[in-house]
C-alpha cells in the first residue's frame, strides 16, 4: 500500500543557502542496482536548468544543504533541448547505477522515466518534484501551489492602483493552472473590482514556455499596455523577462518558487519585486536526502502546503509592509486557508 503522509515542518528559506558548484557527466548504464547506494544525492534538472533563479535553483540549494550537512557527494545534470522520455530515463538510470541515492527528477516531465527506472533500481530511493509516481521506492514531492498563489493574489489586489493585474503562465498545463486558479481567486476574494489578465506563453514545454525570458517580457509588456500594474509569473526562466518588463515600466512583479527579491541575477530589478509565491523545493530535496541518510527513506506522496510551511509568501521587500492593509490581509487569508475556512481552487 502506498504510504501517504504530510511532512512536518521542513527547512525553509533555501534561497539563502550558498550555491556551491558541482557537476556530473551522465553515461548510459545497464539495468540493476549499483553495488553501493550511499554515494550521495543527485538531481536531474527541469527545463531551464540551473541558473533559472527559481525552481531549479531551489532544488540545487536543497541538495547543497544536504551535501554540507551529511558530507554527501552530489551530482546535478542539465536537460537537453528536445530530449525524449528515453533520454530522461537514461539519465536517471545512469545516476542510480553510479550509486547516487536518492536520485531526484526536478519537474513533472520526469514522470514516465521515473516510473520505468525506479522499478529497475529497487534499492535506490527516487524522488520526483511536482508529480505523483507509483512505486515502493519513489517519493512524490508535491506542493499546494494554489495556496501560495492565493496569497499572491491577495497581495496583488491590495497593491494595484489601476484595478488591473496580470498572470503569465509558462506552459498551458494542469500544474500551472493551479497557480493561475489560486491567484485569480485570491484577487477576486480580496477585491472583486480587480480584473485579472491571463496569458500562457506556449502550449508545450518544448516550445520554450519555461525557458524563454524574451517570451515572458513580450507577454508582460502586452499586459502592461492594458493597464496591468501587478504581474505574477509562473513561468520558470521565462519569468525573468516578466520581472524585467515590470521593472522597466515601474510596476510591481510577483516572483515564484524562490524569493526572487534575493536572487543576485535579478538584483537590478529587485525594487519592483513586491513579493514571491514561495514553494520550498529545496526543503523537499533536503528532507528526502535526510530521510535516506537516516535510513528511513520517505516514499509515497509527500505534500508541502501552508500548514507545514511548504509554500508561502515572501516579505523581503521593505515596500511589502508599507502598502496599506496588504500584510494584514495576507496573514488573515493564510490562517483561514490553514483552518479550512478558505478552500483554494486548483483549476
Amino acid at each position: 500500500m502506498r504510504r501517504i503522509s504530510k511532512l512536518t515542518r521542513v527547512a525553509v528559506g533555501v534561497a539563502s543557502l550558498g550555491l556551491v558548484a558541482t557537476a556530473c557527466g551522465g553515461t548510459s548504464s545497464d539495468s540493476g542496482d549499483s553495488d553501493s547506494n550511499d554515494k550521495g544525492v543527485a538531481i536531474a534538472y527541469d527545463i531551464g536548468g540551473k541558473g533559472d533563479q527559481s525552481f531549479n535553483d531551489a532544488a540545487y540549494a536543497g541538495m547543497t544543504k544536504a551535501k554540507d550537512e551529511f558530507g554527501y557527494k552530489t551530482a546535478d545534470i542539465e536537460p537537453t533541448e528536445g530530449e525524449t522520455d528515453a533520454d530522461k530515463e537514461q539519465r536517471l538510470a545512469s545516476l542510480a547505477k553510479q550509486g547516487y541515492n536518492p536520485v531526484i527528477g526536478v519537474g513533472f516531465a520526469y514522470g514516465p522515466a521515473m516510473k520505468a527506472v525506479a522499478a529497475k533500481y529497487p534499492k535506490t530511493t527516487f524522488g520526483i518534484v511536482d508529480s505523483v509516481v507509483e512505486g515502493k521506492n519513489v517519493a512524490s514531492l508535491v506542493f499546494a501551489e494554489e495556496q501560495a498563489s492565493y496569497l499572491a493574489g491577495v497581495a496583488a489586489a491590495k497593491a494595484t492602483k489601476t484595478d488591473v493585474v496580470g498572470f503569465v503562465g509558462g506552459v498551458d498545463v494542469p500544474l500551472i493552472h493551479k497557480f493561475e486558479a489560486g491567484y485569480k481567486q485570491g484577487v477576486q476574494d480580496t477585491n472583486s473590482k480587480v480584473k485579472v489578465l491571463s496569458q500562457y506563453l506556449t502550449q508545450t514545454a518544448e516550445e520554450g514556455g519555461f525557458s524563454s525570458p524574451d517570451k515572458g517580457k513580450a507577454a508582460a509588456e502586452g499586459q502592461i499596455e492594458k493597464k496591468a500594474d501587478v504581474l505574477y509569473a509562473a513561468a520558470g526562466l521565462s519569468g525573468q523577462g516578466v520581472i524585467e518588463a515590470a521593472a522597466k515600466a515601474k510596476v510591481w512583479a510577483i516572483g515564484v518558487d524562490s524569493d526572487q527579491y534575493k536572487q543576485a541575477a535579478l538584483a537590478p530589478y529587485k525594487n519592483y519585486i513586491l513579493t514571491s509565491a514561495l514553494k520550498d523545493v529545496g526543503g523537499a530535496v533536503y528532507a528526502l536526502s535526510k530521510s535516506v541518510n537516516d535510513d528511513k527513506p520517505l516514499t509515497g506522496t509527500q505534500t508541502f502546503d501552508l500548514k507545514v510551511n511548504g509554500v508561502g509568501l515572501s516579505e523581503s521587500n521593505p515596500e511589502y509592509a508599507k502598502i496599506a492593509g496588504l500584510q494584514d490581509a495576507v496573514n488573515k487569508a493564510k490562517q483561514e486557508i490553514i483552518d479550512g475556512k478558505i478552500k483554494v481552487n486548483t483549476e
